[in-house]
């Protein structure tokens, strides 16, 4: 059993090498050092190399010997000293080099009678000397070619088995290993699958045959799931192994991009490319120094058939699988997933109207029949079917089937899925009808943070609560199958998140621009290139009404703007992909703006985003709430005066603070919202921040080069909430903490340095809540127990056993192990 103290620090010091990058370098390094040589052996191999120089002066005798030794010598001289270096600060181990010590100590003594060795001597004495000299040498060379080299094979295996107990304790503890190419999981019920499953399966296991086998079907047939199950099959990963690679490809896909996340999944260095062809180039190489071993690239969702052929390559063992809507001549026949057969479509649809008890409140045979020759064998369609009549009675089941008896059909000739899921959409209320709309505003097959639509719904819907009813209205939808909500990471900001299929955004966007552009409540655009729509180019008058605009843009827009006129928008939602970003001008004129949301999704690095100051204009003075994700910010040098919330995610912020000439405090003085989750420059807040007395809200999270908070904290009376979680360098916590008497939550989660809690953090007389997980290694001081209020401790186990004595004199305490 390891020790918790001794666990914590190890997790602490891994995670700090795998966020470097340097990790495994450092540690192998370490391992070969630690075992070759150790700086006793470093000053003998400098005496002998010293004493060769002198005698080979001295005597002419051995000339030849004592240069072949001196050159063995000098050949490791660098080597000797690049060991006796890296040896300064770590343990020797004496038994592997003690042979060789001893021959050094031998040979420098050898060479010091070699050197006081007359001419007048014996020819016997002479020749014995020779033969020394000549076996020392080949001693010296013997040790270097075979007992370094095999010591260096077996620590490198040794190497191999820490990693693997490394992966396994952090597997155990949530680690992060996974890659970004990883697989999904299959979802639990995939029906009508076995046999083209088989078909690929034995396709797969071929050595020879098609190298791209593409499987095509409509939207919504399973191509998908079809794949990851798949991946999941025990021959298939069993003969590619670590080599499978699974990329969801968009309508324009960056094969830069794509490229950067296969060789960050292989744990490799990530370079910068100039060029498509620079990627492509680099990926060949990378495949090929995988040798013989098979490899599969999975691309799910391709739209065109040009990143196909961009990405074959001449390799044995080398296969693409291909999902489309679309087939593929030049890649062969493929396969086409058929629709489903009677009997998995009613499992299909069944599941679909189970409770979650696992009851039926009401199914009948004969209208599930008939229902079932609606949906066409669709999985989509049976799956939102099932879900629009799971828990209606029979009188709603008689009255859709008469509907579509009577040619209402809910298919429609090539938008049959679409018309399906109208029905669906038409079923929800007004409010929560009028919220699904607005998620059209994402693009499609991406994550949909929890935290975005609560800033977009609490102005345009001017809720009174945020999160509960935000979390209400997307299990309503993800109960009618037309969401999928997910929960990632217990301690950041954006531990929900939702997705939702590219055929429901049709939908979405179908639905809201039915209406003339001028009349519209959404505005919802999707640029390729510069192509942006005819009713915007040529429009340069007539305002629109909207009261949400998104604007979707590839990588090759250029920011050149049209003009736009509209007055009446509230939020701004912008989804971009180029590495260089211009905030539109004809924001300026948005004076009713309130929601700023920008987020470059796709991209691997942060966009650098400019004209960012026009958010400090007069003329849109109504902004409350901006959410950057993903992009780089120059400088924090605007003015927003109304500004009650700023969300920083993966941005890079750290020189925002250090380049801006004003004062954090004059930026957003009525701030109340500081939220910055995964910036991985930020190594320090500046004190400015601490002067924003109006925050009640600071979460800071998995931001792992912060190690230190403002003395000055203490200003934010008002504060309320105060999370720090999985900020691995943060040390500690200043004791100015204790002065936040308003404090309810603290949250210090996965911050593993940090050692102890501040001597008089009992003053926090208003606490709730602590959270403390993986934190076994913080020492609680006496003064705790005057946190009458603290109500709630959320830990792991071996933290929890610190707060036993503390629940005998704290009553109404709670601890929730996580």
């Amino acid at each position: 059993m390891i020790p918790s103290p001794f666990l914590a620090k190890f997790r602490l010091k891994l995670l700090q090498f795998l966020n470097s990058g340097y990790g495994l370098f450092v540690l192998k390094r370490k391992k070969m050092a630690d075992t070759v040589v150790g700086t006793v052996l470093g000053a003998l191999f400098g005496e002998l190399l010293k004493a060769v120089i002198e005698a080979k002066n001295k005597s002419q005798e051995y000339e030849t010997e004592l240069e072949k030794l001196k050159s063995t010598l000098e050949s490791i001289t660098q080597t000797i000293k690049k060991i006796e270096k890296l040896n300064g600060t770590l343990e020797i181990s004496e038994n592997e080099t003690a042979k060789l010590k001893e021959d050094m100590k031998n040979g420098e003594e050898l060479v010091r009678k070699c050197s006081e060795v007359k001419c007048c001597c014996c020819c016997f004495k002479r020749v014995n000397y020779a033969d020394k000299l000549i076996n020392l040498n080949l001693s010296i060379e013997r040790f270097i070619k075979v007992n370094m080299q095999a010591q260096m094979v077996r620590d490198n295996k040794e190497i191999l088995v820490e990693v693997k107990e490394m992966r396994k304790i952090l597997d155990r503890d949530g680690g992060v290993f996974d890659g970004p190419c990883l697989a999904p999981d299959p979802p639990e019920i995939t029906l009508g699958l076995d046999a083209p499953l088989e078909e690929l399966r034995t396709e797969l296991l071929k050595d020879e045959g098609m190298q791209v086998i593409v499987v095509s079907a409509p939207g919504g047939a399973g191509k998908t799931t079809l794949v990851k199950k798949l991946c999941a099959d025990d021959q298939v990963k069993d003969k590619f192994r670590e080599n499978i690679f699974f990329v969801t490809v968009s309508k324009t896909p960056d094969v830069k991009v794509i490229v950067q996340r296969i060789f960050q999944h292989k744990k490799c260095e990530v370079p910068t490319f100039q060029t498509e062809e620079a990627a492509i180039n680099d990926l060949e190489r990378l495949l090929k120094s995988f040798g013989q071993k098979a490899i599969l690239l999975v691309l799910d969702d391709v739209w065109s058939e040009s990143l196909v052929q961009k990405l074959k390559f001449k390799l044995p063992n080398y296969k693409i699988l291909v999902t489309s809507r679309s087939v593929f001549p030049q890649f062969g026949s493929g396969h086409q997933l058929k629709p489903l057969n009677d009997e998995a479509a009613m499992i299909l649809f069944r599941s679909s109207v189970t409770l979650q008890d696992g009851k039926l409140s009401f199914f009948d045979e004969d209208l599930a029949r008939k229902i079932l020759r609606f949906c066409k064998g669709s999985p989509l369609a049976l799956t939102v079917v099932g879900k629009f009549l799971c828990g209606e009675p029979a009188a709603v089941w008689q009255s859709k089937v008469k509907e579509w008896e009577q040619g209402e059909s809910i298919f429609i000739s090539g938008t049959e899925l679409l018309v399906c899921l109208q029905s669906s959409l038409n079923a929800l209320d007004d409010d929560v009808k009028e919220c699904y709309l607005d998620l059209g505003s994402f693009p499609q097959d991406q994550r949909i943070p929890l935290t975005a639509l609560i800033d977009m719904w609490m102005e345009l819907h001017e809720w009174v609560e945020d999160g509960l009813s935000a979390i209400n209205y997307l299990h309503k939808l993800s109960n009618r199958n037309l969401i999928n909500l997910h929960i990632e990471r217990k301690n950041a900001s954006d531990d929900h998140y939702i997705m939702h299929h590219d055929l429901l955004r049709d939908l979405i966007i179908h639905q809201s621009m039915s209406e003339p552009i001028e009349q519209t409540k959404r505005v919802i655009v999707d640029i390729s290139g510069n192509q942006f729509p005819k009713w915007w180019s040529g429009n340069k008058q007539n305002p629109i009404h909207a009261r949400l605009l998104s604007i979707s843009t590839d990588e090759t827009f250029s920011s050149g703007w049209y003009e736009l006129n509209a007055p009446e928008v509230e939020v701004v939602v912008l989804n971009l992909r180029t590495n260089n970003y211009t905030l539109p001008n004809f924001m300026w004129n948005m004076g009713k703006l309130k929601v700023v949301i920008v987020s470059n999704i796709y991209g691997f690095l942060p966009a650098e985003l400019s004209n960012f100051s026009l958010l400090g204009s007069d003329l849109v003075s109504n902004l409350k709430r901006i959410r950057l994700e993903h992009v780089s910010i120059p400088s924090f040098d605007v003015q927003m005066k109304n500004l009650q919330k700023i969300s920083l995610f993966m941005c890079n912020v750290g020189q925002a603070f250090r380049n801006s000439n004003c004062q954090i405090s004059d930026s957003f003085p009525n701030l109340l919202e500081f939220e910055i989750d995964y910036c991985n420059d930020l190594e320090e807040l500046p004190g400015g921040l601490c002067d924003i007395v109006s925050l009640k809200k600071l979460n800071i999270t998995e931001c792992f080069k912060l190690s230190t908070l403002p003395e000055e904290i203490g200003k934010l009376v008002k504060l309320e909430e105060l999370r720090l979680a999985s900020c691995t360098a943060q040390k500690e916590l200043p004791e100015m903490v204790t002065e936040l008497s308003k404090l309810k939550l603290l949250d210090i989660s996965g911050c593993l340095s940090i050692t102890k809690l501040p001597t008089q953090i009992g003053r926090l007389c208003s606490l709730e809540t602590l959270g403390m997980r993986g934190c076994s290694c913080c020492e609680l001081p006496q003064s705790i127990e005057n946190l009458k209020r603290l109500n709630m401790v959320k830990c792991d186990e071996e933290t929890a056993s610190q707060w036993e004595p503390y629940k005998l004199i704290l009553t109404k305490l709670k601890v929730e192990v996580l």
